[in-house]
């Protein structure tokens, strides 16, 4: 399925170095490109502030959904497409999730990981079927993805549920995986042995 609109977790930070910024420079880039509509936290700085400019800046399409308490302290981008104010963080992720066809985590902190992982968990339980990509940015991710390797072999986590996690070091290959994905057929719980 061609992604039109996609939600992307990164930080509020630029982080050390200039690869991040490269690297976010570039995937603004490319959906402007591709004429894909980012959607985001709405924020003006780090990573945030950095693809939402590049996007506008070669021509496409942002929608920001920023909570009013993080609006109120000028933190919210006022030059993007459109910013739309919510009251929780909670209605900020439930919002990205009805507006977008995938979602993509960039390098972050913990709010970047609190947000790549509920919408992780609710692709698990079945509550929506989009595709899930981490760009791992320089290595950024490498130890995250050995932890979920180590949930599966620990028998925590099922194979296939890892699978739902699509990871790819440029921003066109990850891009081309969460098109070709398709979410598993049973949700989590419906698929268990009765006791």
């Amino acid at each position: 399925m061609k992604m039109k609109k996609i939600v992307v977790f990164c930080a509020s930070s630029s982080g050390h170095g200039n690869t991040y910024i490269q690297e976010t420079q570039k995937v603004g880039q490319v959906f402007a490109q591709q004429g894909i509509q980012l959607i985001y936290g709405g924020g003006r700085v780090g990573l945030m502030g950095v693809v939402a400019d590049t996007v506008m800046e070669h021509g496409g399409t942002v929608i920001g959904i920023i909570p009013r308490f993080l609006n109120s302290k000028e933190i919210g981008h006022t030059e993007i497409t459109e910013l739309i104010e919510v009251e929780t963080m909670h209605e900020r992720k439930a919002m990205m999730n009805l507006l977008s066809d995938g979602v993509i985590a960039l390098p972050g902190g913990f709010g970047t990981l609190e947000e790549l992982f509920e919408m992780i968990t609710w692709a698990q339980l079945g509550l929506h079927k989009k595709p899930i990509g981490i760009l791992n940015v320089d290595g950024f991710y490498n130890h995250l993805i050995a932890l979920i390797q180590h949930m599966v072999d620990a028998g925590l986590l099922k194979k296939e549920n890892q699978d739902m996690v699509l990871i790819a070091e440029s921003i066109e290959s990850l891009l081309e995986k969460m098109e070709q994905y398709e979410a598993p057929a049973v949700p989590k719980w419906l698929n268990m042995s009765k006791s």
